[in-house]
């Protein structure tokens, strides 16, 4: 099978174990200790354990030397997008290739192409939180709890484009919550990809309708470049939450198509509540 491998962990806001909070720097640290809702205390746990959990596994570091850093684009503050700040002489070994179907691989001598190509993504909602992660592109995951008594109508008039509402109001009300929230997913993980978050609205990126493969059909004129090629694969988690994922290959281009070598993403998904709990036995 090809395509552009990318792996994914779903741990659940129910592993949020105390000792999981060992491997916390101490800005994160600070967050954690300074939150105040108790849901948001542990999303914020379970993401920064399991990223540095996957990453240092990747990297042959340990978890809590894996250097993640924060920096919000407004105001400079330690709560913007989390990325890898590798010291140019990186670690002192990285697997040769983290795309295997298998989240562990053999450590081999430090190649610093392949550690400065890696690539994650944090997302969270409700009582879920993943992790994803790919090499040679930028990624973007999320997620989004389905339940009962969301507001369809105002999400949409906010997230979607006069033509994606239009084909949203088309359904029979009970098919609108899953179908929106299939298209947010898709929206929030390119706008991930491309860092930009939601500094683009998310109305003026168009994405191919749920029964459609994914892929952007218009992108927003303010946006300042395309990627090459931008890759998108849906998910499904515990068989009711929809979730995606965006791979976006920077590069003169279009950022046409929707997925790899062969038009695909290839997913391979892991336990991340497996992980957590084997760290904090």
């Amino acid at each position: 099978m090809t395509g552009h491998p990318v792996q994914v962990w779903w741990a659940r806001l129910e592993d949020a174990r105390t000792g999981l909070r060992a491997l916390l720097d101490p800005v994160e640290r600070v967050r954690y200790e300074s939150t105040v809702d108790p849901a948001g205390r542990g999303r914020f746990l379970v993401g920064c354990a399991l990223s540095r959990l996957v990453l240092g596994e990747l990297l042959g570091l340990p978890p809590a030397d894996v250097p993640l850093r924060r920096v919000c684009p407004r105001c400079g503050g330690p709560h913007g997008k989390v990325h890898l700040a590798l010291p140019p002489d990186g670690p002192a070994g990285i697997p040769a290739d983290i795309a295997s179907d298998t989240p562990a691989g053999t450590p081999s001598a430090y190649d610093r192409s392949v550690a400065f190509s890696v690539a994650f993504s944090v997302t969270h909602s409700g009582a879920l939180v993943g992790v994803a992660v790919c090499r040679g592109g930028e990624v973007g995951l999320d997620v989004e709890e389905s339940h009962a008594d969301m507001d369809v109508d105002s999400a949409a008039r906010v997230a979607l484009s006069d033509a994606e509402l239009a084909a949203l109001y088309a359904r029979p009300t009970v098919e609108r919550q899953p179908a929106f929230l299939r298209t947010w997913t898709r929206k929030e993980a390119v706008l991930k990809a491309l860092g930009v978050g939601l500094g683009v609205p998310l109305r003026e990126l168009e994405v191919s309708g749920p029964e459609h493969p994914p892929a952007v059909l218009a992108w927003p004129a303010r946006l300042a470049t395309r990627p090459r090629l931008m890759s998108m694969a849906d998910m499904v988690v515990d068989g009711v939450h929809p979730a995606a994922v965006a791979v976006a290959v920077a590069g003169a281009g279009d950022g046409g198509g929707q997925g790899g070598a062969d038009g695909v993403l290839r997913v391979t998904v892991h336990d991340g509540s497996g992980a957590l709990a084997a760290y904090d036995r």
